[in-house]
């Protein structure tokens, strides 16, 4: 696996969001931790949710450290590696049995459930990124993710828009330029957050 272009620049992207613009560029220590994870053949939409995970627990803390390093997100992203192995061993019945956490009215939909139960059987049976078609499925993968989150947006209503409203923001204070190839994949990965966040649906 090699990151493309786009996909260094997200890293970079996220990780400029997360500390609120601060370091908008990543140290050449940074880097070589994302060309270790690359060689690891670690997904970069797996490395974005294990920087999410690293600063939601971070700013749990009373005193969190005033350096950080992405080095640092390094256990975050094994134990996410870790659990997405756990689940291809488990089969797709282990990740639908996620949906009885969803709230209503979403819970009782149909087509919701369908949809998710679609996303996490190909999440379950995602082969190894060393394999052949690892790509192509986890394009299946994203679509099927996409349409799940779309369902649940629309369930949203009004509230939507709300969520809408801070997203943008936050991206903006990123220094994302709206509407361009980069600011819509970090609005695709955010967004799919959000809306899960509000209904309970786990990634």
């Amino acid at each position: 696996m090699t990151y493309s272009r786009e996909e260094l620049d997200w890293i970079e992207a996220e990780w400029a969001l997360h500390l609120h613009g601060r370091q908008a560029f990543l140290s050449r220590e940074d880097f070589a931790q994302v060309q270790a994870w690359d060689k690891a053949g670690v997904p970069a939409e797996l490395l974005v949710h294990a920087l999410a995970t690293f600063f939601e627990r971070r700013a749990k803390r009373p005193r969190p450290k005033g350096f950080l390093a992405l080095a640092h997100v390094d256990k975050d992203v094994t134990k996410a590696m870790k659990l997405r192995e756990s689940l291809v061993r488990a089969g797709p019945a282990a990740p639908a049995a996620g949906w009885k956490g969803v709230r209503e009215p979403l819970a009782t939909n149909p087509r919701a459930l369908a949809a998710f139960e679609a996303w996490a059987g190909l999440k379950a049976a995602s082969p190894g990124p060393d394999s052949p078609g690892f790509l192509d499925h986890f394009d299946r993968e994203r679509e099927a993710f996409r349409g799940l989150v779309e369902l649940a947006a629309e369930a949203l209503g009004p509230a939507a828009e709300e969520l809408k409203a801070g997203l943008r923001t936050r991206l903006a204070e990123a220094e994302l330029a709206e509407g361009g190839a980069l600011w819509k994949r970090a609005w695709n990965h955010h967004w799919g957050r959000l809306v899960c966040e509000a209904w309970g649906i786990p990634q």
